[in-house]
């Protein structure tokens, strides 16, 4: 009877190793058809040669060094060797999404390369080399657009919608990690919509699929054989956490690549962050939710049609904007000159604008020199010590005119300390009204503040507007 029950057991065991087995995808297939359509990227590099031996050990005037001829007599013989320019070489992946060959991949694999060659597989066993040419790169999303000159049709990999993509789904990656050719790796999806700190654009796909130096750029694909995410990012220190672009977003960037050789965005015009639970409080809405105008540039999109600092903007073209993040993609997603309706919180109610955007580049999105600020004594209002702003101060504080209440001290572990004061900021609003006064912040702070139990502060720092809010209980 225990034998019979043993074996029982044992069978059991069997049978659902089988079952399990039977629903696990086979991935054979998918690698081999993926595969010819995979390609690896070597780059090569020309730097400078290191500097001189006397200018990289020797700081001080000729002679007062102590090895001052002995670096003099080394240079004689040695030094024209350490000036020849040498070669930096990379390898990276990616894929072909044209027959006519067109390649993918990322902007940081190819970029600053003054030679770029794509290695693709041949019949049988060998590989075929191409010298590829840059069409466009982007280098907010990270992604690059290649072109090679094929003797014949390519196998290619056509783009699937990430946007249905599901965390828990099948995924297989391939590339080239750590110079090893056409290495297949294959999880599921981890999760959706990441920020990892990359760009203004962060919305990656997380995976458990093996990600390595060398599969930048290379496709995460699908069941389907569809590339749902170019892989660009790892974590050093974790395993089995890897970051791909989704393809909804790559789709988008490649095809103005490949039609501009650049990649056009819409801009507002605004600075912003996020809604948290505090503003929300002080601003009366019922969610966290949306985007903080924290200051407006004068004569952009926004400012023409009227957006102020303190509106919370909640949709674009009645989609709901989620965060701060969330209203950059969007707006980013839109080509300059196209007419978009905004809807905007303020005082307590909804006000629809509409307007037409301009165009983002470098020279709009570069932020403000920061400015410096004298240290005087202060009265004290919620931890902070503050002060008006002297005439004097105003052009160093990055202000059109003296305006606003000066934070000279924050009091440690204070509500404001907590909140992210610091000194060096000046208090321009409370609650959407002007303070040039410590009174009538008071009158502020005992007045609407109290009712509301917070009060959002915007703040001048370092020549950029910021909110920050503080509860009073």
């Amino acid at each position: 009877m225990k034998y019979a029950i043993r074996s029982l057991a044992l069978l059991c065991l069997i049978l659902a190793s089988a079952a399990t087995a039977a629903q696990l995808p086979d991935f054979t297939d998918l690698a081999e058809t993926s595969g010819r359509a995979v390609v690896n990227i070597s780059t090569v590099k020309v730097v400078k040669g290191q500097p001189n031996m006397q200018q990289f050990f020797r700081q001080a005037p000729r002679g007062q060094h102590p090895f001052g001829d002995f670096f003099d007599q080394f240079e004689r013989f040695f030094g024209e060797q350490g000036r020849v320019p040498r070669e930096q070489r990379s390898l990276g992946s990616g894929f072909v999404m044209s027959a006519d060959g067109y390649i993918v991949t990322n902007n940081h694999v190819v970029e600053g390369a003054d030679s770029i060659k794509v290695n693709l597989r041949a019949d049988g066993n060998g590989e075929v080399s191409y010298d590829a040419e840059v069409v466009g790169t982007d280098k907010e999303t990270d992604l690059a657009l290649l072109k090679i000159a094929p003797k014949g049709t390519l196998p290619y990999l056509a783009f699937g919608d990430s946007d249905v993509l599901k965390v828990g789904q099948w995924v297989m990656a391939i590339g080239n990690p750590f110079g090893l050719d056409h290495t297949v790796t294959a999880g599921i999806v981890s999760a959706k919509g990441r920020t990892i700190g990359a760009g203004p654009y962060d919305n990656f796909i997380q995976t458990d699929a093996s990600i390595n130096p060398g599969n930048s750029g290379g496709p995460l694909i699908n069941l389907d054989g569809q590339v749902i995410g170019i892989n660009t990012a790892i974590i050093a220190s974790g395993q089995g956490i890897g970051f791909a672009i989704p393809s909804s977003l790559a789709r988008q960037v490649i095809d103005q690549l490949k039609e501009y050789k650049t990649v056009k965005r819409g801009w507002l015009g605004v600075s912003i962050q996020d809604v948290d639970a505090n503003s929300a409080k002080a601003l009366g809405l019922k969610d966290a939710k949306g985007a903080l105008v924290s200051s407006v540039t004068p004569g952009d999109p926004a400012d023409k049609a009227g957006i102020r600092a303190g509106d919370v903007i909640t949709a674009v073209d009645g989609a709901q904007v989620a965060d701060a993040g969330d209203l950059t993609r969007k707006i980013g997603d839109l080509l300059p000159g196209a007419k978009v309706g905004v809807t905007v919180w303020r005082d307590g109610k909804t006000v629809k604008l509409t307007l037409v955007l301009g165009e983002r580049n470098a020279e709009k999105v570069a932020q403000a020199s920061p400015g410096g600020s004298p240290e005087a004594p202060g009265e004290a209002v919620l931890g902070l010590s503050v002060r008006p702003v002297t005439e004097a101060e105003a052009g160093a504080l990055d202000l059109d005119r003296a305006m606003g209440l000066l934070v000279v001290e924050v009091a440690e572990g204070s509500p404001a300390a907590q909140s992210g004061l610091a000194p060096g900021d000046v208090v321009l609003e409370a609650n959407g009204k002007p303070v040039n006064t410590t009174k009538a912040l008071q009158d502020v702070i005992a007045g609407d503040a109290k009712d509301k139990g917070v009060v959002m502060l915007l703040l001048k720092r370092q020549g950029r507007n910021v909110f920050r809010t503080i509860p009073l209980s």
